[in-house]
């Protein structure tokens, strides 16, 4: 009969759950990736799943246009292997930031793909809506003449997802069925949220449906569901408004009837309280256009769309 050592079988079990314990260990490590602003961490949560550990630099409430990156967000981005940015200008620190930090990763751009708006086309006035050299905008600080914020339309947050699929998929093959199911599923939930915003807006006539925001960052959503948006800033807000553009807005606003007034969650509301007073009109409410909240009304990108979208059509229907 053979016999076996005491000895030798704590040794043989301690190295068993070594091996047991590292391949746990391995199975659960999360794939790391950074999102430049909290709208864009979102989606990546969506599509990533449990899979993926998503650190937002720009979270929410915070304005992506002004951001200062520190020591500690360089570290973060030097530790990930996928960084998602929005692209199309619209992170101008993002250069410096690779730079400080080192990054060695895969990059994304969820907007790759995405038909980008200029800043101005025939008759002064945007291809998707908004009137721009009547509010004295200070184009210089813009985004090299595009305007960056394509996921305020829901089309383009589903080629978002689609390209984010992909980022991940390149960075984690194993993981890709799971991201591909996610991202199926996540788009059918995003077209059923672009019919009940088509669906709001059918209720209201075209004449009506003129709005005043605090800076230019709803081109895609006017373009997208007919909306006439104007702003006295433009698609950035480092750009600052000038008196004469503002005191033009004003007599625009008497002139045309505009009925619906809002601020916005990253901008400074002093300009638009200066609106109201001059006009009379009172704002209704606060618009998410470059960050979401921190809990509610806009958690998420679907709570923001549809927060933005009720909020719109009840000012104009209750006046």
């Amino acid at each position: 009969m053979r016999h076996v050592s005491l000895k030798t079988v704590p040794a043989a079990l301690f190295a068993s759950c070594l091996i047991l314990s590292g391949s746990v260990a391995q199975a659960q490590e999360k794939l790391k990736t950074v999102a430049t602003f909290s709208i864009l961490g979102d989606l990546v949560r969506q599509v990533g799943g449990k899979r993926v550990e998503v650190a937002v630099l720009a979270g929410p409430g915070a304005d992506a246009h002004v951001f200062q990156p520190t020591p500690a967000h360089a570290r973060t981005v030097a530790q990930a292997r996928v960084l998602f940015a929005n692209g199309a200008g619209f992170e101008g620190w993002m250069e410096r930031l690779l730079k400080s930090s080192g990054f060695k990763g895969r990059q994304v751009v969820a907007s790759q793909g995405v038909k980008l708006l200029g800043e101005a086309e025939e008759d002064g006035k945007h291809a998707h809506g908004h009137e721009d050299h009547k509010h004295g905008h200070d184009h210089d600080h813009e985004h090299g003449g595009q305007d960056s914020h394509a996921w305020q339309s829901v089309p383009n947050a589903i080629l978002y997802v689609k390209n984010i699929a992909a980022g991940l998929c390149a960075a984690d093959a194993a993981g890709c069925p799971s991201y591909e199911r996610n991202a199926a599923a996540y788009t059918a939930k995003l077209q059923t949220l672009d019919g009940e915003i088509r669906a709001a807006w059918a209720r209201i006539p075209q004449a009506q449906r003129k709005l005043i925001t605090s800076h230019d960052a709803f081109g895609y959503y006017a373009q997208t569901y007919g909306v006439r948006f104007l702003a006295p800033q433009g698609v950035s807000t480092e750009a600052e408004a000038s008196a004469k553009g503002v005191a033009q807005l004003v007599r625009q606003i008497r002139q045309e009837g505009i009925k619906a007034l809002f601020v916005e969650n990253i901008s400074d509301p002093r300009l638009i309280e200066q609106i109201a007073r001059e006009t009379g009109l009172k704002p209704a409410g606060a618009l998410y256009s470059d960050a979401l909240s921190a809990g509610a009304p806009a958690a998420t990108y679907a709570d923001m769309m549809r927060h933005n979208t009720r909020l719109l059509t009840e000012a104009i229907t209750a006046r």
